[in-house]
């Protein structure tokens, strides 16, 4: 059964637009880099509705031993510790 991984994203103060693009450039990139990975989208948040989150990805994952496998996988560690240092990160994991 497929698996939606979805992650919501808050950068700190003063991380910088540039700096937040090549975040967004990188998770872009995990499509392609990961196995499993069957769709990714990544975008901003256009309300006002998130509690301050300003972006969000979307991983469809083809199944549970798919999500197991993505989270310590390296290309998608090296990424997530990144990111991680420079803003706050919500996930939420769910069959469909």
């Amino acid at each position: 059964m497929p698996v939606n991984h979805l992650v919501w994203i808050q950068f700190n103060e003063g991380v910088s637009p540039t700096r937040i693009e090549e975040h967004l450039a990188a998770l872009r990139s995990l499509h392609g880099n990961v196995p499993g990975i069957q769709r990714l989208s990544v975008g901003a948040n256009f309300t006002d509705r998130a509690q301050g989150y300003t972006h969000a990805v979307a991983v469809e994952l083809t199944d549970r031993a798919a999500l197991s496998a993505y989270g310590p996988h390296p290309y998608h560690a090296t990424i997530a510790s990144a990111l991680k240092a420079d803003a706050k990160v919500l996930a939420l994991d769910y069959e469909f």
